[in-house]
């Protein structure tokens, strides 16, 4: 019913909202992309956009069009990559810190899965450090982890600054050891911490270790201590502590992509495009 050449014309004048502009895009004539914009609303029966000597504007059906064609062209590439015999096919070993697996990250492996069926995405969670040592060994392709800020090892994804976090009823007494919910060594957020606590004098005590973010995170909430995370990463209901209680800097974290040198680097670069760019902060 709709063509994508047409459809493709109607995005491009979407997005420039200017016929001129979406004729570069394309490397169209502008007669052609006015004809393709007419012929889609003759055959959606609405009028999309409207247009006067200043400016142009999508109509409310022209703002809904662009949602349905987007899905209809991104279903449309994926099945001309699939039958035309270029899709990428085979199997895509991914690691992710199980924190940032709490992200919008889900939502881009879908996407992204969508767009290649023909690779067999793998995903494994777990702790930085330890997915770092399976790419090392060869068991990952590509592993998305909290890494030390500044260190030119992967692609940076996102920057982020680690803050204490607990309940709003948090007390903590002067002088008293701080009571510290993390993740068992080795693991950054609990070496910064200790490093960060230690360096400015305050003695310390591990309340809770878990080896998973559900886990740290019921233990702040039920007040048997404190944590550090990513500040991005904090949800609303808790509370980021670090001037109430006078605790000391932990340092910045890069949300960072390593691949693996051997992996296939097609594969590899589609996921890590996919990943790149996009805001990684906490989904409620």
């Amino acid at each position: 019913m709709f063509e994508p050449a047409q459809l493709r014309s109607f995005l491009a004048v979407a997005e420039t909202l200017s016929f001129t502009k979406a004729a570069d895009r394309l490397g169209l004539a502008q007669p052609t992309i006015s004809q393709h914009i007419r012929k889609l609303e003759t055959a959606a029966k609405r009028t999309l956009i409207n247009r006067d000597t200043r400016d142009v504007r999508l109509t409310d059906n022209g703002d809904a069009m662009a949602g349905f064609a987007r899905t209809i062209l991104a279903a449309h590439d994926s099945a001309a990559r699939y039958f035309s015999g270029s899709a990428m096919r085979g199997r895509l070993r991914f690691g992710t810190a199980d924190d940032l697996a709490i992200t919008g990250l889900p939502g881009i492996l879908r996407e992204f899965r969508q767009v290649y069926p023909q690779i067999n995405l793998e995903l494994t969670v777990g702790q930085s450090d330890q997915l770092y040592r399976r790419l090392n060994a060869g068991q990952l392709d590509l592993v998305f982890v909290k890494w030390v800020s500044g260190v030119n090892d992967g692609t940076v994804v996102q920057q982020d600054t680690f803050s204490w976090i607990g309940v709003e009823q948090t007390v903590l007494e002067p002088g008293a050891p701080v009571p510290l919910i993390s993740y068992p060594a080795p693991s950054l957020s609990r070496k910064l911490a200790i490093d960060a606590l230690e360096a400015h004098g305050r003695t310390w005590r591990i309340t809770c270790t878990t080896r998973q973010i559900s886990g740290v995170l019921a233990a702040v909430r039920a007040g048997i201590g404190v944590a550090v995370m990513p500040s991005s990463l904090v949800p609303d209901d808790l509370r980021n502590i670090t001037r109430r209680f006078d605790l000391p800097p932990v340092g910045d974290v890069d949300f960072t992509l390593i691949r693996n040198p051997l992996a296939n680097t097609e594969m590899v670069d589609a996921l890590t495009s996919a990943i790149v760019g996009r805001a990684i902060k906490r989904q409620n």
